[in-house]
């Protein structure tokens, strides 16, 4: 970015927010943080409030009760909203006989940006040789880095992205993620829903997981996953679990017969079962994963796919207006 883009990011402050399309429950008394400096991941299965939180937070849709500030402000209420926050919840929201370069000058135009801004986050989002070309022909790759470039344009101090990686190839995918980490060092606040779960966990720093629009975990990555561990396979887990016991190691029983010890010290591991007399079939660090976390978490909550909760198999889940065309759209 330039030079003035060292401007510290705003804190996203999300109390008890909730929002009910009839008798649905969309979104329940949510409350989370998000940091200046800092990337957050909004994590959550198809239906789960994501972007229904996102648009109340963007004041796109009215919540029900409850407040999403940012920066101590609602949406609306921000003096110069382009400086302050910057969104790409959709990679549609442009016209499709209009180019790439156009698209962008008009939002700038109407923020009172130059032109030459425009040209600089072309370059920087990597589309500058796709620039006069219609958007609507863009791939979907190219959708996301023009709308990338348009959340960016006021050099905003809060970056919200929905889905970013949709689309993306790898090496785009590497890109975002670089890209990401150089904003946030320059300390933007920045919120990115996705389910991608393993890019996630390779870029951001905090997590908040939602279900059913309800809050199920949330906080630093390094706490979430947990401390690393060795999974071990003998004859008999119960008898190495009590020699690990007098070896001061805890530990736990796994899936098909494996034993979870609390310990990377696989030498230790190694060196109990021999004391006692059990035969090692395998030993392997475990790492937990923002993976395992999630469908731990998760597991059976999705309520689009009639778990009855909240509603029974085959109930009519309300869908949410789109708010900026008018359409009908899905809840998430």
């Amino acid at each position: 970015m330039t030079a003035a883009s060292t401007t510290t990011g705003a804190r996203i402050e999300v109390r008890d927010l909730t929002k009910i399309f009839g008798s649905f429950i969309a979104v329940d008394h949510l409350s989370f943080d998000v940091e200046p400096g800092r990337i957050t991941g909004f994590l959550g299965p198809n239906g789960a409030g994501k972007t229904t939180s996102l648009r109340m937070l963007l004041g796109l849709i009215h919540q029900s009760s409850g407040t999403a500030t940012i920066d101590g402000q609602n949406y609306h209420d921000l003096a110069h909203p382009q400086s302050v926050v910057g969104s790409a919840l959709e990679a549609t929201n442009f016209h499709p006989g209009r180019s790439g370069r156009d698209h962008l000058r008009v939002l700038a135009a109407a923020g009172g940006l130059p032109d030459s801004r425009v040209d600089e986050l072309l370059e920087l989002t990597g589309i500058p040789a796709a620039a006069r070309k219609r958007a609507g022909e863009y791939s979907m790759g190219m959708r996301q880095r023009l709308g990338l470039a348009a959340a960016l344009l006021g050099d905003p101090r809060v970056l919200i992205l929905d889905e970013p990686s949709n689309g993306l190839d790898p090496e785009g995918i590497r890109w975002l993620r670089g890209f990401l980490r150089h904003l946030s060092a320059e300390g933007k606040t920045i919120l990115v829903s996705s389910h991608l779960l393993q890019e996630v966990e390779a870029t951001v720093d905090d997590v908040v997981i939602i279900a059913n629009g309800r809050m199920v975990r949330s906080g630093a990555m390094s706490e979430l996953r947990g401390k690393p561990s060795t999974i071990v396979r003998t004859s008999d887990a119960e008898q190495l679990a009590g020699a690990l016991r007098v070896a001061d190691v805890l530990s736990s029983p796994g899936t098909d017969g494996e034993l979870i010890a609390e310990t990377t010290d696989k030498q230790l591991v190694g060196d109990v079962a021999l004391r006692a007399g059990l035969p090692i079939w395998e030993l392997r660090d475990r790492k937990a994963d923002l993976e395992a976390l999630f469908f731990e978490l998760t597991e059976g909550t999705n309520r689009n796919l009639g778990d009855g909760n909240p509603g029974q198999p085959g109930d009519h889940v309300p869908v949410e207006p789109d708010a900026i065309s008018g359409r009908e759209g899905a809840n998430e």
